[in-house]
Protein backbone atom coordinates (compact mmCIF):
# COMPACT_ATOMS: atom_id res chain seq x y z
CA UNK A 1 0.00 0.00 0.00
CA UNK A 2 3.07 2.22 0.24
CA UNK A 3 4.10 4.43 3.32
CA UNK A 4 2.19 4.98 6.11
CA UNK A 5 0.13 8.39 5.93
CA UNK A 6 -1.57 7.90 9.75
CA UNK A 7 -0.01 6.06 12.28
CA UNK A 8 -1.60 5.34 15.99
CA UNK A 9 -0.08 4.03 19.59
CA UNK A 10 -1.71 3.49 22.21
CA UNK A 11 -2.22 7.39 23.67
CA UNK A 12 -1.23 9.22 20.56
CA UNK A 13 -1.45 9.52 17.18
CA UNK A 14 -0.03 10.81 14.07
CA UNK A 15 -1.15 12.29 10.48
CA UNK A 16 0.63 12.87 7.73
CA UNK A 17 -0.34 15.65 5.62
CA UNK A 18 -0.40 16.18 1.48
CA UNK A 19 2.43 19.07 2.22
CA UNK A 20 4.99 17.15 4.19
CA UNK A 21 3.74 18.43 7.51
CA UNK A 22 2.74 15.88 10.53
CA UNK A 23 -0.03 16.20 12.99
CA UNK A 24 -0.42 14.63 16.16
CA UNK A 25 -3.42 14.37 18.69
CA UNK A 26 -3.26 12.33 22.26
CA UNK A 27 -1.32 12.33 25.38
CA UNK A 28 2.08 14.21 24.26
CA UNK A 29 3.80 14.30 28.18
CA UNK A 30 7.27 12.69 26.70
CA UNK A 31 6.93 14.89 23.72
CA UNK A 32 5.66 12.13 21.40
CA UNK A 33 3.39 14.90 19.81
CA UNK A 34 6.37 17.05 19.07
CA UNK A 35 5.60 17.10 15.37
CA UNK A 36 4.24 20.63 14.88
CA UNK A 37 8.06 21.61 12.74
CA UNK A 38 8.52 18.39 10.86
CA UNK A 39 8.96 18.78 7.19
CA UNK A 40 9.20 17.06 3.93
CA UNK A 41 7.94 13.94 5.71
CA UNK A 42 6.96 10.76 3.60
CA UNK A 43 6.17 8.00 6.48
CA UNK A 44 5.15 8.08 10.05
CA UNK A 45 5.71 5.28 13.01
CA UNK A 46 4.07 5.50 16.14
CA UNK A 47 5.98 3.94 19.19
CA UNK A 48 3.46 1.43 21.28
CA UNK A 49 3.05 1.97 25.18
CA UNK A 50 2.95 -1.42 27.55
CA UNK A 51 0.25 -2.14 29.94
CA UNK A 52 2.31 -1.55 32.95
CA UNK A 53 0.97 1.48 34.42
CA UNK A 54 4.85 3.08 34.94
CA UNK A 55 5.25 2.80 31.22
CA UNK A 56 2.84 5.09 30.00
CA UNK A 57 5.77 6.85 27.32
CA UNK A 58 5.84 6.35 23.73
CA UNK A 59 7.80 8.34 20.99
CA UNK A 60 6.99 8.89 17.31
CA UNK A 61 9.06 8.76 14.18
CA UNK A 62 9.16 10.44 10.87
CA UNK A 63 10.68 9.28 7.42
CA UNK A 64 11.99 12.40 5.52
CA UNK A 65 12.27 12.87 2.03
CA UNK A 66 15.82 11.54 0.82
CA UNK A 67 15.78 8.88 3.42
CA UNK A 68 17.12 10.60 6.42
CA UNK A 69 14.70 9.65 10.17
CA UNK A 70 13.82 11.77 12.84
CA UNK A 71 11.73 10.99 15.90
CA UNK A 72 10.61 12.82 19.42
CA UNK A 73 9.24 11.51 22.32
CA UNK A 74 10.47 8.98 24.64
CA UNK A 75 13.95 7.89 24.77
CA UNK A 76 15.10 6.21 27.21
CA UNK A 77 15.96 3.14 25.61
CA UNK A 78 17.60 5.05 22.78
CA UNK A 79 14.59 4.50 20.30
CA UNK A 80 14.72 8.18 19.21
CA UNK A 81 18.43 8.61 17.89
CA UNK A 82 17.94 7.84 14.50
CA UNK A 83 19.72 10.64 13.30
CA UNK A 84 22.37 9.27 11.54
CA UNK A 85 20.44 6.99 9.48
CA UNK A 86 20.46 7.15 5.86
CA UNK A 87 18.80 5.76 2.55
CA UNK A 88 15.89 4.25 4.77
CA UNK A 89 12.76 3.66 2.51
CA UNK A 90 10.62 2.83 5.40
CA UNK A 91 10.09 3.18 9.18
CA UNK A 92 8.38 1.24 11.75
CA UNK A 93 7.81 1.53 15.47
CA UNK A 94 7.21 -0.75 18.71
CA UNK A 95 7.40 -0.29 22.53
CA UNK A 96 10.74 1.06 23.21
CA UNK A 97 12.07 0.89 19.68
CA UNK A 98 12.35 2.05 16.05
CA UNK A 99 13.00 -0.02 12.76
CA UNK A 100 14.46 1.53 9.69
CA UNK A 101 14.65 -0.43 5.78
CA UNK A 102 17.73 0.72 4.22
CA UNK A 103 17.69 0.71 0.65
CA UNK A 104 19.72 -2.18 0.02
CA UNK A 105 17.24 -4.33 1.90
CA UNK A 106 18.91 -4.70 5.35
CA UNK A 107 17.40 -3.23 8.33
CA UNK A 108 18.48 -0.81 11.25
CA UNK A 109 17.01 -1.00 14.90
CA UNK A 110 17.02 1.57 17.69
CA UNK A 111 15.87 0.71 21.52
CA UNK A 112 15.63 -1.86 23.80
CA UNK A 113 18.15 -4.82 23.76
CA UNK A 114 16.59 -7.14 26.24
CA UNK A 115 13.92 -9.57 25.20
CA UNK A 116 16.36 -9.15 21.03
CA UNK A 117 13.39 -7.45 19.24
CA UNK A 118 16.20 -5.28 17.68
CA UNK A 119 18.57 -8.10 16.44
CA UNK A 120 17.87 -7.54 12.64
CA UNK A 121 21.24 -6.68 12.03
CA UNK A 122 21.60 -10.29 10.18
CA UNK A 123 18.20 -9.38 7.76
CA UNK A 124 18.83 -9.30 3.53
CA UNK A 125 16.45 -8.73 0.84
CA UNK A 126 13.73 -7.17 3.65
CA UNK A 127 10.59 -5.19 1.74
CA UNK A 128 8.84 -4.72 4.64
CA UNK A 129 8.43 -4.52 8.48
CA UNK A 130 6.03 -4.69 11.32
CA UNK A 131 6.59 -4.05 15.18
CA UNK A 132 4.63 -5.81 17.43
CA UNK A 133 5.22 -5.41 21.45
CA UNK A 134 7.69 -7.52 22.04
CA UNK A 135 8.65 -8.90 19.07
CA UNK A 136 10.01 -7.68 15.08
CA UNK A 137 8.50 -8.82 11.83
CA UNK A 138 10.48 -8.91 8.34
CA UNK A 139 9.23 -9.67 5.12
CA UNK A 140 11.77 -10.43 2.30
CA UNK A 141 11.64 -10.06 -1.37
CA UNK A 142 10.73 -13.78 -2.21
CA UNK A 143 7.79 -13.92 0.38
CA UNK A 144 9.30 -15.49 2.87
CA UNK A 145 8.99 -13.55 6.60
CA UNK A 146 11.63 -13.45 9.60
CA UNK A 147 11.30 -12.71 12.95
CA UNK A 148 12.88 -11.65 16.33
CA UNK A 149 12.47 -11.12 19.93
CA UNK A 150 10.07 -12.97 22.08
CA UNK A 151 8.42 -16.39 21.56
CA UNK A 152 7.10 -17.45 24.04
CA UNK A 153 3.18 -17.64 22.43
CA UNK A 154 5.02 -18.68 19.03
CA UNK A 155 4.67 -15.03 17.21
CA UNK A 156 7.75 -15.42 15.64
CA UNK A 157 7.24 -18.91 13.85
CA UNK A 158 6.84 -17.40 10.63
CA UNK A 159 9.48 -19.29 9.24
CA UNK A 160 7.68 -21.41 7.19
CA UNK A 161 5.23 -18.97 5.58
CA UNK A 162 5.76 -18.78 1.66
CA UNK A 163 4.51 -16.14 -0.90
CA UNK A 164 3.80 -13.60 1.81
CA UNK A 165 2.72 -9.73 0.38
CA UNK A 166 2.01 -7.79 3.48
CA UNK A 167 2.92 -8.48 7.50
CA UNK A 168 1.50 -7.22 10.73
CA UNK A 169 2.30 -7.49 14.41
CA UNK A 170 0.25 -7.25 17.43
CA UNK A 171 1.27 -7.98 21.25
CA UNK A 172 1.60 -11.62 21.18
CA UNK A 173 0.39 -12.76 17.62
CA UNK A 174 1.24 -11.71 14.22
CA UNK A 175 -0.33 -11.87 10.80
CA UNK A 176 0.88 -12.65 7.14
CA UNK A 177 -1.29 -11.62 4.01
CA UNK A 178 -0.51 -13.88 0.99
CA UNK A 179 -0.86 -12.92 -2.51
CA UNK A 180 -3.69 -15.08 -3.27
CA UNK A 181 -5.89 -12.68 -1.24
CA UNK A 182 -5.38 -15.50 1.97
CA UNK A 183 -4.09 -14.76 5.59
CA UNK A 184 -2.13 -16.50 7.95
CA UNK A 185 -1.20 -16.38 11.52
CA UNK A 186 0.75 -17.30 14.68
CA UNK A 187 1.18 -16.59 18.33
CA UNK A 188 -1.55 -16.33 21.47
CA UNK A 189 -4.96 -17.70 20.15
CA UNK A 190 -6.71 -16.93 23.46
CA UNK A 191 -8.51 -14.14 21.83
CA UNK A 192 -9.05 -15.35 18.74
CA UNK A 193 -6.76 -12.87 16.63
CA UNK A 194 -5.06 -16.23 14.92
CA UNK A 195 -8.39 -17.29 13.58
CA UNK A 196 -8.16 -16.05 9.99
CA UNK A 197 -8.16 -18.97 7.99
CA UNK A 198 -11.36 -18.74 6.25
CA UNK A 199 -10.91 -15.30 4.79
CA UNK A 200 -10.42 -14.53 1.36
CA UNK A 201 -9.98 -11.94 -1.31
CA UNK A 202 -8.25 -9.65 1.97
CA UNK A 203 -6.25 -7.10 0.19
CA UNK A 204 -4.77 -5.22 3.24
CA UNK A 205 -4.43 -6.41 7.47
CA UNK A 206 -3.59 -4.68 10.62
CA UNK A 207 -3.00 -6.51 13.82
CA UNK A 208 -3.96 -4.68 17.08
CA UNK A 209 -3.15 -5.90 20.46
CA UNK A 210 -5.60 -8.61 21.10
CA UNK A 211 -7.40 -8.13 17.42
CA UNK A 212 -6.77 -8.44 13.66
CA UNK A 213 -8.38 -6.43 11.27
CA UNK A 214 -8.42 -6.69 7.27
CA UNK A 215 -9.95 -5.27 4.01
CA UNK A 216 -11.14 -7.30 1.73
CA UNK A 217 -10.97 -6.31 -2.35
CA UNK A 218 -14.78 -5.38 -2.40
CA UNK A 219 -13.87 -2.60 0.73
CA UNK A 220 -15.22 -4.24 3.49
CA UNK A 221 -13.68 -4.85 6.65
CA UNK A 222 -13.34 -8.32 8.64
CA UNK A 223 -12.32 -8.67 12.25
CA UNK A 224 -11.20 -11.35 15.26
CA UNK A 225 -10.63 -11.24 18.72
CA UNK A 226 -10.70 -9.54 21.30
CA UNK A 227 -13.99 -7.31 21.12
CA UNK A 228 -14.39 -5.45 24.51
CA UNK A 229 -14.90 -2.88 23.64
CA UNK A 230 -16.70 -3.19 20.20
CA UNK A 231 -13.40 -2.60 18.15
CA UNK A 232 -14.46 -5.99 16.06
CA UNK A 233 -18.09 -4.24 15.15
CA UNK A 234 -17.18 -3.95 11.72
CA UNK A 235 -19.20 -5.73 9.55
CA UNK A 236 -21.41 -2.83 8.08
CA UNK A 237 -18.58 -0.87 7.03
CA UNK A 238 -18.19 0.11 3.08
CA UNK A 239 -15.86 1.10 0.51
CA UNK A 240 -12.79 0.84 3.16
CA UNK A 241 -9.18 0.95 1.84
CA UNK A 242 -7.01 1.45 4.86
CA UNK A 243 -7.23 0.15 8.13
CA UNK A 244 -5.41 1.16 11.35
CA UNK A 245 -5.71 -0.17 14.81
CA UNK A 246 -5.08 0.91 18.54
CA UNK A 247 -5.28 5.03 17.78
CA UNK A 248 -6.54 7.12 20.41
CA UNK A 249 -7.40 10.34 19.38
CA UNK A 250 -6.86 9.76 15.54
CA UNK A 251 -10.71 10.60 15.06
CA UNK A 252 -10.29 14.40 16.70
CA UNK A 253 -8.30 15.51 13.89
CA UNK A 254 -8.52 13.03 10.72
CA UNK A 255 -11.93 14.65 10.10
CA UNK A 256 -10.34 18.42 9.36
CA UNK A 257 -7.31 17.44 8.54
CA UNK A 258 -5.85 16.46 4.87
CA UNK A 259 -4.35 13.07 5.14
CA UNK A 260 -4.63 11.59 1.67
CA UNK A 261 -3.78 13.02 -1.46
CA UNK A 262 -5.67 16.21 -2.76
CA UNK A 263 -8.18 14.03 -4.83
CA UNK A 264 -9.27 11.55 -2.53
CA UNK A 265 -11.50 12.45 0.60
CA UNK A 266 -10.32 11.58 4.36
CA UNK A 267 -12.77 10.31 6.33
CA UNK A 268 -12.66 8.41 9.67
CA UNK A 269 -14.68 6.01 11.44
CA UNK A 270 -14.64 4.88 14.84
CA UNK A 271 -15.99 2.13 17.01
CA UNK A 272 -15.67 3.50 20.58
CA UNK A 273 -16.15 7.16 21.99
CA UNK A 274 -12.89 9.39 22.66
CA UNK A 275 -11.07 8.56 26.02
CA UNK A 276 -12.67 4.89 26.76
CA UNK A 277 -9.75 2.39 27.74
CA UNK A 278 -9.96 -1.35 27.87
CA UNK A 279 -6.87 -2.33 30.36
CA UNK A 280 -4.93 -3.69 27.79
CA UNK A 281 -2.36 -1.97 25.31
CA UNK A 282 -3.92 -0.42 22.42
CA UNK A 283 -6.99 -2.88 22.30
CA UNK A 284 -10.07 -0.82 22.82
CA UNK A 285 -10.62 0.92 18.98
CA UNK A 286 -10.32 0.95 15.20
CA UNK A 287 -10.30 3.32 13.09
CA UNK A 288 -10.78 2.90 9.28
CA UNK A 289 -9.18 5.76 7.21
CA UNK A 290 -11.67 5.98 3.76
CA UNK A 291 -9.03 7.88 1.26
CA UNK A 292 -10.36 6.95 -1.61
CA UNK A 293 -13.48 5.86 -3.75
CA UNK A 294 -13.36 2.73 -5.23
CA UNK A 295 -12.05 4.12 -8.56
CA UNK A 296 -9.15 5.02 -6.96
CA UNK A 297 -8.65 1.60 -4.91
CA UNK A 298 -6.27 0.17 -8.06
CA UNK A 299 -3.82 2.85 -7.77
CA UNK A 300 -3.89 2.41 -3.92
CA UNK A 301 -2.76 -1.14 -3.36
CA UNK A 302 -0.61 -1.18 -6.40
Amino acid sequence: MGSPVIAAGRRHSLGLRADGTVVAAGTGTSGECRVEHWAHVVAVAAGNVHTASNTGRSHSVGLRVGGTVMATGWNGDGQCDVGSWRDVTLVAAGWRRTLGLVGDGTVLAAGRLREGACNVSQWREVVALACGDWHSVGLRADGTTVAVGIDRRGQCAVDTWRDVAAVAAGYLHTVGLTNDGRVVAVGDRSTGACDVSAWRDVVAVAAGSYHTVGVTAAGRVVAVGGNDSGQCDVADWREIVAVAPDPSTLSDFARTEQLSPPEATSTVKALSPAGTRSGRPGSYRTVVASFAAPAMWARIFA
